[in-house]
């Protein structure tokens, strides 16, 4: 299954399910603020978070009981579409953590998983703008996959890890590399305003099937920069869930974003630092693509 969010006609963002191929004109979103959806989740509140503490594969088998009625379905592509999850909790990402990155900078392996914590607050959804602030210096795009967590995890095994994992979607880990250098630390340059992009859908984790088998890549103004596989993750997903519940927990809407392959923009010659002007597109296998432009400004607005 796959679930958006859009915003309405009163500029409301609004869960909904996604029926059909998403690059197919007759693509349609069932609307989870419509009556008949209201009724079958028992009033459930229409919000993705809420949708995601129930549980998405519930949710949709709900949803879709009996046939929705033709007045609650809305082409996808009339509708401006959000964040699928507009307000997570926390994301938590992952640092180093591709061996082809590793090669690509001459680094060493870690000897375990890399990780920070990135304000959900910094999310943004599809088609919506990256800031450039005027103080923000060497700014690079980051492609990832992204797990989110449905049930919570606290020091749970690597066994149980994926157990734990509602969806997947994908996020673009926007960093400021001059902050992350001169602080030696990654708070300041991953927590910028508009630096979390994140979409187009989540898809349930039968959408996609293996995880650890998908390819990802990312493109500014068309050009290539990133070309990867997730099977080349040195930590992989379930690893780095039990890594990080070991250390705190987990709730349903958090973000495990699990790093960014090789071709980041300070690793190519001239440097492919975002600009005002450019889009960034990223994709990975099944679940789409990502794109937003860039532009120069102040602080970004909090439309969510």
């Amino acid at each position: 299954m796959r679930f958006v969010s859009f915003y309405d006609a009163q500029a409301r963002i609004v869960p909904g399910l996604l029926l059909g191929e998403p690059d197919d004109a007759r693509a349609r979103v069932l609307d989870g603020s419509h009556p008949h959806c209201l009724a079958r989740l028992g009033q459930l509140a229409p919000a993705m978070l809420h949708w995601i503490e129930q549980g998405l594969q519930d949710v949709g088998q709900r949803l879709l009981a009996g046939g929705p009625p033709a007045d609650a379905l809305r082409p996808l592509a009339g509708l401006r579409l959000a964040a699928p999850l507009p307000r997570p909790g926390k994301v938590v990402g992952a640092a180093f953590n591709y061996v082809d990155a590793l090669a690509e900078r001459n680094m060493p392996h870690p000897a375990e998983p890399v990780v920070f914590v990135k304000s959900g607050r910094t999310v943004i959804g599809p088609g919506e703008p990256i800031v450039l602030g005027p103080a923000l210096e060497h700014v690079t795009y980051e492609a990832e996959l992204a797990a989110v967590i449905g049930t919570p995890a606290l020091r749970v095994s690597r066994q149980a890890a994926l157990s734990h994992v509602c969806a997947y979607t994908i996020f673009n880990d926007v960093s400021v590399t001059a902050m992350v250098k001169a602080d030696g630390g990654f708070v300041r340059g991953k927590n910028q305003p508009t630096s979390g992009p994140l979409g187009p859908w989540l898809a349930t984790p039968e959408e996609i099937g293996d995880p650890m088998a998908l390819d990802i890549g990312l493109e500014v103004d068309g050009q290539v920069l990133q070309q990867s596989s997730t099977a080349r993750m040195l930590f992989d997903i379930a690893t780095l869930i039990e890594y990080v519940s070991a250390r705190m927990p987990l709730d349903p809407g958090d973000v495990i974003a699990t790093g960014t392959p090789a071709g980041v923009a300070g690793a190519h010659t001239p440097p492919r630092w975002l600009a005002a002007g450019s889009t960034v597109t990223l994709a990975v296998q099944g679940l789409g693509r990502l794109s937003n432009p860039v532009v120069a400004g102040g602080a970004a607005q909090d439309t969510q």
